[in-house]
């Protein structure tokens, strides 16, 4: 799918967590767009700045997007997306991206997120289960603390309705503890794996983290190729 210029306007603005806000955007040119679950948008702010957001939704809904940022960091991208109201236009371009599950792999998927690194891989699991995706698939997800956990509701709501899907979400601890949660994947992922024969992974949030569970995998004998990522920061 080539990406194009784009206009939307702002439909709604949600607030899952004091740093997490999604926002729901009708498409107004063009009416609709063609994606894949994992792609993201870039939105302009001058000549040679731009932001780039994960689409949220599915491509189920075409005619709508969804987008979700944590806007703790407080730049121009995070002042711009805590300011947006219903009815505000927003230009972009997209989709963008190869962060994106291939249905035709027979392998048997494991997805690894690090708070908002989950959003790619919340928006391939909702549309895989919703169409009929009958095979088996993990995800483990670590935040510093429940309110990071985006879409915790969500994940343990299919795991109860598709026996297939395990779900293994984390967090830091107690106050004090270390946040680590390149450390805290990186065990996680050792624990889950046994064997990587027939595995693919698709890993999502911070630099080290993906280095740190690509390692883990490929010292099992996976293959570096069969490690997907994308980094957040």
């Amino acid at each position: 799918m080539k990406p194009r210029e784009c206009l939307a306007r702002v439909d709604a603005v949600r607030r899952l967590s004091p740093e997490i806000l999604e926002v729901d955007l009708r498409l107004e040119e063009p009416t609709a767009l063609e994606f894949a679950a994992g792609q993201w948008v870039s939105v302009p702010f001058g000549p040679k700045t731009v932001r780039a957001y994960s689409i949220a939704s599915t491509p189920q809904f075409p005619t709508r997007l969804t987008l979700c940022a944590d806007v703790a960091p407080g730049g121009i991208g995070s002042e711009w997306f805590r300011g947006l109201q219903p009815g505000d236009p927003v230009p972009f371009k997209g989709p963008l991206g190869g962060f994106v599950f291939t249905r035709a792999d027979p392998r048997r998927p494991l997805f690894v997120a690090e708070e908002i690194g989950i959003v790619p891989i919340r928006a391939i699991l909702t549309e895989l289960y919703a169409t009929g995706f009958g095979r088996r698939a993990t995800l483990a997800y670590w935040a510093r603390d429940p309110g990071w956990l985006a879409y915790d509701a969500a994940f343990r709501s299919l795991a109860r309705r598709y026996p297939g899907f395990a779900y293994h979400p984390a967090v830091a601890g107690a106050a004090g503890a270390a946040r680590d949660g390149a450390s805290r994947l990186a065990e996680t992922v050792t624990r889950l794996v046994a064997d990587v024969t027939g595995l693919v992974a698709y890993v999502c949030g911070s630099e080290s983290m993906i280095h740190r569970v690509r390692d883990v995998l490929v010292a099992k004998g996976l293959d570096r190729k069969s490690v997907k990522w994308e980094k957040f920061w």
